[in-house]
């Protein structure tokens, strides 16, 4: 502020100046001296220069193009990159290598980002970065072009649950959709972020304060009211010369059946109370050959040759708790053992280097409308079942870091597939 100020007043100096040469020049005209006249255009040649000189400095100037461009890559509350030498000026390197940072952030977003190519109704829909081409590529969603079309029908400004289908099983994720103009064209970015892993791992721990809470209460009620009956029965034999035959008779039924009914409880609540008992995961390197063979000896007797396993390759190793991964392994088997007579099961590495655990077998599988609720506490198919045995296997699971899936089999039976 105070240099425009300066060169305005060095503009008026310059005038002013000016204006008294042309004073005296016109003073002079009478009698015209040609060494005078030259002396005064001489004189005016400095506060000509001063005026030009200001005006210059005064002038507005157009904005480069690569001004232009770094204002909008960085806005007013960032800070623009700097050159070799620490200077922050527009250079098209500086922009070129500020392009190439944010492509590479996009690049590798742990979100999978889409472009649908219309802002309204249905478009095209093309992946953006790394993770959206993973989630489209074989191995991940079944139906690539159903999910774009999911995509494609997502209205701008709102978020929204969605599911569909993998190789691994159902997954949900959440969807958020904003409008942009790219070049005078309108179009949609798709954000997906699956949260499969984190709703499930909340509603374990939701299934596990559950289960605590009541298991302690039922508990609290069971344990006064076996220990009253059996002491009951004592002292009925003890008053059995007192009471005629009939009464004591019927008692000592009464109080038998109050005996066993709340020791069977007890019985039934203790299972129920190891889900929220779960030990914490001592994960060390583990040969899944060896303890492949270790499950085969154990299992053997009760398939009779028709259980298979197989790794690939022969000397793959995973860090993880070995007790818990055969006791969820054992619960998978042990279920197919009730309605299969064969089972196999094979461990491989799957795309990014996740180890990939699936179990199958010849039985007639988990109806469609039931296979979302198979890994729920208390739920079961079953006649007798207590619906503990997969809920137990999705905690163990989840205990190593890992997810367990109902698949859809490829022909008949029943699929799981353990991730880690």
């Amino acid at each position: 502020m105070a240099s425009e100020r300066a060169l305005k007043l060095g503009v008026a100096a310059g005038v002013a100046g000016l204006m008294a040469l042309a004073i005296a020049a016109d003073l002079l005209a009478p009698t015209p001296e040609p060494r005078r006249i030259v002396l005064c255009g001489l004189l005016a040649l400095a506060p000509a220069s001063l005026v030009w000189q200001c005006l210059r400095r005064l002038a507005p100037r157009a904005p480069r193009m690569e001004s232009l461009m770094h204002c909008a890559a960085y806005p007013a509350a960032t800070t623009p990159p700097t050159g070799a030498n620490g200077d922050t000026s527009d250079t098209p390197r500086a922009l070129s290598d500020t392009i190439l940072a944010l492509e590479a952030r996009l690049e590798h977003a742990p979100i999978a980002l889409f472009r649908i190519e219309h802002a309204t109704g249905a478009g095209a829909v093309v992946p953006l970065n790394a993770s959206a081409r993973r989630l489209l590529a074989p191995g991940r969603a079944i139906a690539p072009q159903e999910l774009n079309q999911l995509l494609s029908a997502q209205a701008a400004g709102q978020r929204q649950l969605v599911s569909f289908d993998t190789e691994r099983g159902a997954e949900r994720a959440l969807v958020a959709v904003s409008v942009l103009t790219v070049r005078g064209s309108a179009q949609r970015l798709a954000a997906l972020m699956p949260v499969e892993s984190q709703l499930e791992a909340e509603a374990l721990n939701a299934w596990r304060e559950l289960v605590q809470v009541l298991t302690h209460e039922i508990m609290n009620s069971l344990t006064p009211v076996a220990s009253l009956s059996r002491t009951a029965c004592g002292l009925l034999e003890e008053a059995q010369n007192d009471l005629p035959a009939d009464i004591h008779a019927d008692l000592d039924t009464a109080l038998d059946a109050i005996a066993r009914r709340a020791a069977s409880l007890v019985d039934f609540v203790g299972s129920y109370r190891s889900l929220s008992t779960v030990p914490q995961a001592q994960p060390q390197r583990v040969l899944l050959e060896q303890m492949f063979e270790r499950l085969k000896a154990l299992l053997e007797p009760q398939w009779r040759g028709r259980l298979a396993f197989s790794v690939e390759p022969a000397s793959l190793e995973v860090m993880i708790d070995p007790g818990q991964l055969e006791q969820a392994l054992i619960n998978l088997l042990k279920n197919a053992a009730e309605a299969a007579t064969q089972a196999q099961v094979s461990a491989r590495l799957s795309r990014g280097g996740r180890l990939r655990i699936e179990v199958s077998d010849n039985g007639p599988g988990v109806p469609e409308a039931l296979a979302a609720h198979i890994f729920t506490p208390f739920f079961s198919t079953k006649k007798q079942g207590r619906g503990i045995g997969l809920a137990m296997v999705r905690h163990l699971v989840h205990a190593n870091g890992g997810t367990v899936r109902y698949a859809r089999p490829v022909g008949a039976g029943a699929r799981f597939i353990l991730t880690f």
